[in-house]
């Protein structure tokens, strides 16, 4: 059976379309609804979502629970009442105490985001009142902006959208503000923050990303310390570069920053999710002050920063596995990638098989590049003799980088040049902080900072 989405009416079939229209019934009309059973049930009449059953009504009690009855086993349906949704915009609260500006840019996630549970639905709450109003002590902090430039899932970001957000915040940085903050979903804050890290070349200010793992109507949200955490590195901060600011474990204790190249999501769900790689945090946050754990950083000041924002968006990233079909190297050859990053086992090595396909692409002016499929240490390709075969094959190893951050950085590159002598050279220069000569003993195991 078919189902289609109305503006009214939400996922439903076609036949408890007509049903409800026949009826008068709209979603958020307040209903009662009688089984043949004899049950009864009221409660409001809730969108259908786009999977499951499109003939089953849901209905939200009083009691905040909803449930789901069939279409087929409904005696009779009465409309008792509708349900006027809160208007979108928050009550004016007092102003800011601070003169210090701080402009956030909204692309979605749930730190932007407030559920109804009247309706079920999701608000975005980021106007400056709505902030002010989930976390008064900011106006203690920064006076804020606010920018709604997208309002989409992280997986949904594409190199065009970073290139975007990079536009918006060069402009912002040339105007007297103390920094940017990027409310940003955390699936691919890693990806985006360090494509920002190479568009956006000497800052003058700090640009942080932000998310939440948890919304900011629930009790064990983290939004109220990443969010104040992220003002104070924005306003208080001695250096300017692209960072990642998160709680520094499940507790509510202090926050840590980390570098936007070095930055990965390790938890599917905790508050702590984010950790540096072959690198320590650049910095903590706690009593709304910030202190160092590195000496060399990018100092704030500087005419502003220099946009270089464009990404090649033919490369690919892969995973090697045991028995891994060289034709897959094969297929993005023939379909014309520019590049591609290979996450191989250990020190950087692949099957015998995948060589003849890697220096085929190489040759075919293709630029390969190999980052390793463990999380902390780097790729040497001169220990064993498969190394040594890619390296003669033209494969550029990247030492110590994250792939993800090998990846956004290939892409940048090739959008600057295709000659692949500079290809290399451009991947092993260090721009955003995201190589180094050697890995150190003491960035691994992880282990938290302390203040």
């Amino acid at each position: 059976m078919s189902y289609e989405l109305t503006e009214e009416l939400g996922f439903y079939s076609d036949k408890v379309i007509k049903l409800l229209e026949k009826l008068g019934v709209k979603v958020f009309d307040i209903i009662r609804v009688r089984r043949v059973d004899g049950l009864e049930v009221e409660g409001l009449l809730l969108p259908r979502p786009q999977y499951g059953d499109p003939d089953v009504l849901i209905v939200k009690l009083k009691n905040g629970y909803n449930v789901g009855i069939a279409v087929d086993r409904v005696e009779q349906i009465e409309k008792i009442g509708s349900y006027s949704a809160p208007p979108l915009t928050a009550k004016r609260v007092s102003k800011p105490h601070k003169e210090d500006k701080v402009v956030i840019v909204g692309t979605g996630g749930t730190i932007a985001s407030k559920i109804d549970y009247m309706t079920g639905a999701v608000y975005p709450k980021f106007s400056p009142e709505d902030l002010y109003e989930l976390i008064p002590e900011i106006r203690d902090i920064a006076t804020i902006e606010t920018v709604q430039l997208y309002n989409i899932f992280s997986e949904d970001m594409t190199p065009r959208e970073w290139s975007r957000i990079s536009e918006v915040v060069a402009r912002l940085l040339q105007d007297d503000i103390k920094g940017v903050v990027i409310a940003h979903g955390t699936d691919t804050m890693g990806y985006t923050a360090a494509a920002l890290s190479f568009a956006l070349q000497n800052l003058n200010s700090p640009v942080i990303l932000v998310g939440a793992q948890r919304s900011s109507d629930r009790p064990s949200t983290d939004t109220v310390l990443n969010l104040i955490s992220s003002l104070i590195v924005a306003t208080r901060a001695p250096f300017a570069e692209v960072v990642i600011t998160m709680h520094v474990s499940v507790e509510d204790t202090y926050a840590v920053v980390h570098r936007g190249t070095r930055a990965r999501k390790m938890h599917t769900s905790r508050r702590d999710a984010f950790r540096s790689v072959n690198s320590p945090p650049l910095a903590i946050v706690k009593d709304r002050d910030v202190k160092l754990l590195v000496d060399e950083y990018r100092p704030r000041g500087g005419e502003g920063p220099t946009l270089i924002n464009k990404f090649d968006e033919k490369v690919a990233l892969i995973k090697f596995y045991p028995g891994m079909d060289p034709e897959l190297i094969d297929i993005l050859i023939d379909k014309g990638y520019h590049g591609i990053v290979i996450e191989g086992t250990g020190l950087g090595h692949v099957r015998h098989p995948l060589v003849k396909s890697i220096e085929r692409g190489i040759e075919e002016g293709v630029a390969i590049v190999m980052a390793s499929q463990c999380i902390w240490g780097r790729v040497n390709l001169n220990v064993y003799r498969r190394g040594v075969e890619l390296l003669r094959a033209g494969v550029i190893p990247v030492g110590d980088m994250l792939a993800e951050t090998a990846f956004v950085k290939l892409m940048w590159v090739l959008a600057q040049t295709r000659d692949l002598r500079e290809v290399k050279k451009k991947m092993l220069t260090c721009y955003a902080y995201e190589i180094s000569d050697r890995s150190l003993y003491e960035y691994y195991p992880p282990v938290l900072p302390k203040f």
